[in-house]
C-alpha cells in the first residue's frame, strides 16, 4: 500500500525522500523521482513531513521512537503522520513525545486497502490538531477522503471502530454465503439476489463474490484483522461478537492463512459445516 500511495504524492509534484527496510522495495518509487534515505532518523532529517505505514504498533514504536527513529531527526516544527492501524494509547505517546522536541504528530489510519490505495481512494482517519491536518489536507488528499476525528488517538480508535464493523460484516457475509451453498443455491446467483436490499453492503459488494468464488487474493491480510481486532478487545469493554470473530480470524491464521484476504474466513465457516 505504502508504495502506491506514495506514487499519488509525487505525481501530484511534492519531493518525496522514500525509506523502507528492504530498499528494493523502493526501486520504483526512485524511477519516478524519489530520493531515498538510509534510516528512519535520516528520513526525519531530511524531510519536513514524514508519512509512516508498517506492519504493526511495535514497529510503529522502533520506527518513529526508538534511537535511530524518526523523531530522533525530525526538526522542531516537523509532522509525523502515522497511517498504520496502531493503538491509540501508543498514538498519544508519539504525539507527547513529538511535542516535546517541538514538533508535531498526527495519526490517521487508513480504510479501503490496496485497491483504495492504487487509486487515490482511501478514507483517511486522523487524528491529533484540527490545524495541523487542515494544512496536511492537500498532500493527504493525494491518497484519499480526510476525516478528522479528534485529538491525538481518535484516529486509531475511529480505525479500530471501522474494523470492528468489517470482521463482523465479514463473518456475517461468510456464513450467508456458505448457508446458501449448503441449500443448494448458486452462491454467486444469491448474491446478485440479495445485494439491493438491506442485506447489502460495501463488503458484499468488495469481498462477496470472491467469496463465492473462492478468490482469497489479499486486499488486506487475515492476520492484520486479528491485530486490529485484538486492540478492540483490549478496550475493556463488552463485545462478544468481536471476540468471536476474533477468534474466526485466528482460526484462519492457524490454518497457515494469514496472508490471505479477509474474505478467506469464508473456509473457516465452510469447514466448521463439512464443506471442502
Amino acid at each position: 500500500m505504502g508504495s502506491a500511495m506514495v506514487s499519488h504524492i509525487l505525481a501530484a509534484g511534492y519531493s518525496v525522500t522514500v525509506y523502507a527496510r528492504d530498499l528494493r522495495k523502493t526501486k520504483d518509487l526512485q524511477t519516478k523521482g524519489g530520493r531515498t534515505a538510509n534510516s528512519p532518523k535520516e528520513l526525519g532529517e531530511m524531510s519536513d513531513v514524514v508519512f509512516t505505514i508498517v506492519g504493526n504498533s511495535n514497529d510503529v514504536r522502533s520506527l518513529l521512537l526508538g534511537d535511530d527513529g524518526v523523531l530522533s531527526g525530525l526538526k522542531p516544527g516537523g509532522v509525523t503522520v502515522d497511517m498504520t492501524s496502531s493503538k491509540p494509547g501508543l498514538a498519544r505517546e508519539i504525539y507527547a513525545e513529538a511535542r516535546r522536541r517541538d514538533c508535531w504528530a498526527v495519526d490517521a489510519p487508513v480504510s479501503g486497502g490496496d485497491a483504495g490505495a492504487r487509486e487515490g481512494k482511501l478514507t483517511i482517519f486522523a487524528g491529533g490538531d484540527s490545524e495541523i491536518v487542515e494544512w496536511l489536507a492537500p498532500v493527504m488528499k493525494t491518497m484519499g477522503i480526510v476525516r478528522f476525528m479528534g485529538g491525538a488517538g481518535s484516529g486509531q480508535s475511529c480505525k479500530i471502530g471501522n474494523q470492528i464493523c468489517v470482521g463482523s460484516n465479514m463473518i456475517g457475509l461468510a456464513e450467508g454465503i456458505v448457508f446458501a451453498e449448503k441449500a443448494g443455491l448458486d452462491p454467486v446467483k444469491w448474491l446478485e439476489a440479495v445485494k439491493d436490499g438491506a442485506a447489502g453492503s460495501a463488503v458484499m459488494r468488495l469481498f462477496g463474490e470472491m467469496m463465492a468464488v473462492r478468490d482469497y487474493k489479499a486486499t488486506g491480510f487475515a492476520e492484520y484483522m486479528v491485530k486490529d481486532l485484538g486492540m478492540a478487545a483490549e478496550a475493556a469493554m463488552a463485545m462478544p461478537g468481536t471476540a468471536l470473530n476474533k477468534q474466526l480470524f485466528t482460526v484462519m491464521v492457524a490454518n497457515g492463512d494469514g496472508k490471505l484476504g479477509f474474505q478467506g474466513v469464508v473456509d473457516v465457516i465452510r469447514r466448521l459445516n463439512g464443506l471442502s
